[in-house]
């Protein structure tokens, strides 16, 4: 079935129901808007097995995959529904007034959160659920209190249509107001450009690569009004072997490494695009298992024909670069299967050529010998943001890289100890986001109860009369939540 792209005309209207719905959608106590988030999870579970063979059926995933993926789609919009009902997230402060104060009396100020306005949201590609129609990013921006416009991908039409179908007949079923949530097709880049340049837009929510997502925040920022775009973009996601580490286990860190670069064909946004270790026997042992494992990877049908061509060119760019050697590569298949593949090349190469530093979508990894444990410090200086960064190593031997690891802290926005950054646990203490160009703003994750934090901005109510604030700030404290009242937690 072809779906058109949204016209200007049909932008501009939804535009204008999202901003009429915002005046109403706000204001709803946090019960209500929990109602339509849990309405929504249920309507997706509900349509069972038509959502799943229609996304198999168009991302070429396995069905597995998908029901793991709805699993955390529903219970993403489950959690945002119990964070709004228990009202806490609006980290509402108080600070009473003390009139007698001198030399200047205190006036009474009282902050919390509110929604920002309209968001538009672009559906990502290598997650056709969870990063897409009611994912995340629409999850969160709904639970704040902003209305949605989601760009559905074109790479899973279908599938966004059957999501977006659902969260509009939970919307209408919770009444919640018309244009809430709502969804456009597009295929053109005309159609994302006028989505983010329409003034009504408050905030724009992507995941995908770094072209896109730079192009949507250039844009952004060229409005007369520029907004936020809260974009995932690029990560290659370093994972340190240690010495120590490798002369001890190099057979079981790399069955361990070997199924993070492969698993789901290297779609991840996590997945370990680069290994950085130091010249030694355990490593060569650790190179030699690990090309044992990937030469025994399947081949595995990559989402759609455009990500498949684009891994085989970042591939063969990378393999073209003086100094680059392959290490392993794994069962050949179809044009459109990723074929796995680990190169290496000594760290004085990888310094001095940026594109050794791009990621390469798909299950490749690199190799970045290291003289000594000064040049691993060099490299590991060298990298740019990244989603995740990972140390490999025994404790006490970690103990002697302390500055090496203060360095990955500054490099990411999650350290991962003794595991692989494929997996990325839905919890209020997740931080997924890092500096650029993993993301475009690292204070903030796409995942976790704190990724309502994007669509929400601070105000503050001075002097106001108890019966013209929110109920949040009011003494009674109608809504029985935690407020940070004179310095100390209060509930009443």
């Amino acid at each position: 079935m072809a779906y058109a792209d949204a016209t200007p005309k049909e932008i501009d209207h939804a535009l204008k129901e999202a901003q009429a719905a915002f005046s109403v959608f706000k204001n709803l106590p946090g019960k209500k808007k929990g109602t339509f988030l849990r309405a929504a999870a249920e309507g997706i579970d509900a349509l069972g097995k038509t959502l799943i063979e229609t996304a198999m059926r168009e991302t070429n995933l396995p069905e597995a995959r998908l029901v793991g993926e709805r699993a955390r789609t529903t219970g993403h919009l489950k959690m945002f529904a119990q964070l709004v009902e228990e009202g806490a997230w609006c980290e509402a402060r108080i600070d009473t007034a003390m009139p007698n104060r001198a030399p200047t009396p205190k006036p009474d100020i009282r902050k919390m959160l509110v929604p920002i306005g309209p968001v538009v949201v672009f559906g990502a590609a290598n997650f056709p659920l969870a990063y897409s129609t009611a994912g995340g990013d629409t999850a969160s921006a709904l639970a704040a209190g902003c209305p949605v416009i989601v760009k559905a991908h074109p790479a899973h039409a279908a599938t966004s249509q059957l999501v977006a179908e659902v969260l509009v007949a939970a919307a209408e079923k919770t009444g919640m107001p018309k244009g809430v949530f709502q969804h456009v097709f597009g295929s053109s880049f005309a159609v994302g450009q006028a989505l983010v340049n329409h003034p009504l837009t408050r905030a724009v929510g992507f995941t995908g690569s770094l072209a896109g997502g730079k192009a949507l925040f250039d844009l952004a920022n060229q409005r007369a009004e520029p907004i936020p775009v809260f974009a995932e973009m690029s990560s290659i996601n370093p994972i340190v072997l240690l010495p120590e580490s490798l002369r001890k286990d190099p057979e079981g860190t790399a069955v361990k490494v070997a199924a993070s670069i492969t698993l789901g064909v290297g779609q991840f946004c996590t997945n370990p695009g680069l290994l950085l270790a130091i010249e030694g026997e355990g490593l060569q042992k650790f190179v030699a298992a690990l090309a044992r494992e990937i030469g025994k990877a399947a081949p595995g049908t990559m989402l759609h024909q455009g990500i498949a061509e684009n891994y085989a060119t970042k591939k063969a760019q990378a393999l073209a670069q003086l100094g680059v050697a392959v290490e392993a590569e794994g069962l050949a298949g179809t044009r459109q299967q990723g074929q796995a593949l680990v190169a290496s090349a000594a760290a004085d190469t990888f310094m001095e050529n940026p594109t050794l530093a791009e990621e390469v979508f798909g299950p490749f990894s690199l190799i970045v010998r290291c003289k000594n444990k000064q040049e691993l410090m060099q490299v590991a200086g060298k990298l740019h943001g990244q989603l995740t960064t990972t140390m490999i190593g025994e404790e006490a031997e970690v103990a002697h890289y302390q500055e090496l690891l203060s360095l990955l802290a500054e490099k990411a926005g999650r350290l991962i100890m003794n595991g692989v950054p494929t997996g990325v646990e839905v919890c209020p203490s997740m931080q997924h986001g890092g500096p650029f160009p993993a993301t475009t703003d690292s204070r903030f994750t796409s995942v976790g109860t704190d990724a309502i934090k994007r669509f929400v901005r601070p105000v503050a109510f001075q002097n106001f009369p108890d019966s013209l604030l929110p109920d949040e700030l009011k003494e009674s404290n109608p809504l029985k939540i935690w407020r940070l009242r004179n310095s100390e937690w209060t509930k009443n």
